[in-house]
């Protein structure tokens, strides 16, 4: 089972740009599906964004869609979440997860690993 790390978290104001960045132990990324969920306060965690292995499918939510980009670097068992125009309510803890496969998983359910998590706070 692979280890994840996210980093890159920060305080930020709106309109502003954040990079967040997922490491994964082992050499076996290249093998996995990649996604980020995020909590806010008081509400339920919200799957974002996903990736398949290959980086050749990307998922997005509705509410990210257009503002960020996921991607992957397998030589760096690394995956990313580009995060522009941000807004108050992107304000969370972001979650980095992965599962082995070769499908396109867009749901939180279908990942089986998860980071601990990293804050984001976009201020007005």
């Amino acid at each position: 089972q692979v280890q994840l790390v996210e980093s890159g978290g920060g305080l930020v104001q709106a309109g502003g740009s954040l990079r967040l960045s997922c490491a994964a132990s082992g050499r076996i990324f290249s093998s996995y599906a990649m996604g980020w969920s995020r909590q806010a306060p008081g509400k339920e965690r919200e799957f974002v964004a996903a990736i398949n292995r290959f980086g050749s499918l990307t998922y997005y939510a509705d509410s990210v869609k257009g503002r960020f980009t996921i991607s992957r670097d397998n030589a760096k068992n690394t995956v990313y979440l580009q995060m522009n125009s941000l807004k108050p309510v992107d304000t969370a803890v972001y979650y980095c997860a992965g599962r082995p496969g070769v499908g396109y998983y867009t749901r939180e359910p279908d990942f089986r690993s998860w980071g601990q998590g990293t804050q984001v706070t976009v201020s007005s």
